[in-house]
């Protein structure tokens, strides 16, 4: 879809569907897309069970884009694994930086310690660009709570040609321990050494 019908697809999803339980927007989504037209990007951090476990009450078959930085903790790597089993989850799509990008920029890895923003440029932002190339919409677990810049964060939003939905968006940390726990869902071994928040090691 062009920029204007993204926009215009998002402006209608959010009127009908953006008060709703984050559950029931993210079934609305999938009904809506269809499938192959959508998917996830989870980082398997500290509170993606939440989002990925309402994926999988939804429709398992949902691709789950996970971005290999490269620097992941092992312990990330191991959990990514556990939970998507735990969830009968079984598409699995790993994007990864470009050998040839890492090979002409960050040939030692160490490039986060001289610039970060040009690391998470080769690590993050080309590899996630091409991860959701394919989709007309993907799922985030972002949410307003998390920064000044996310206080009037909307659940559907254009974003070039594609619409990112954020079904979490109005959540608070105690909703999402609620559900955790409500869920029994697995979390990542790393909170519990006081982890709030997980990316690269």
């Amino acid at each position: 879809m062009s920029p204007e019908t993204a926009a215009e697809a998002a402006a209608a999803l959010e009127a009908a569907h953006g008060a709703r339980a984050p559950g029931e927007i993210v079934a609305a989504a999938i009904d809506r897309f269809g499938p192959g037209a959508i998917a996830v990007v989870s980082s398997f951090g500290a509170d993606s069970a939440v989002l990925l476990h309402m994926i999988a009450e939804a429709d398992r078959s949902v691709p789950v884009i996970f971005l290999d930085t490269g620097k992941h903790f092992g312990e990330t790597l191991d959990y990514r694994d556990l939970l998507l089993a735990d969830l009968g989850l079984r598409n699995l799509r790993v994007v990864a930086p470009l050998p040839e990008r890492l090979e002409a920029q960050d040939p030692a890895g160490d490039l986060h310690a001289v610039d970060a923003n040009a690391c998470c440029a080769i690590r993050k932002v080309e590899p996630m660009a091409r991860g959701v190339e394919p989709f007309e919409a993907w799922f985030t677990g972002r949410k307003r709570f998390q920064a000044s810049t996310r206080t009037a964060l909307p659940v559907f939003e254009a974003v070039g040609h594609r619409i990112r939905i954020n079904p979490l968006a109005h959540w608070t940390t105690a909703d999402q321990a609620d559900y955790m726990r409500a869920h029994a869902l697995r979390e990542n071994p790393l909170v519990a050494y006081g982890y709030l928040s997980i990316g690269c090691f």
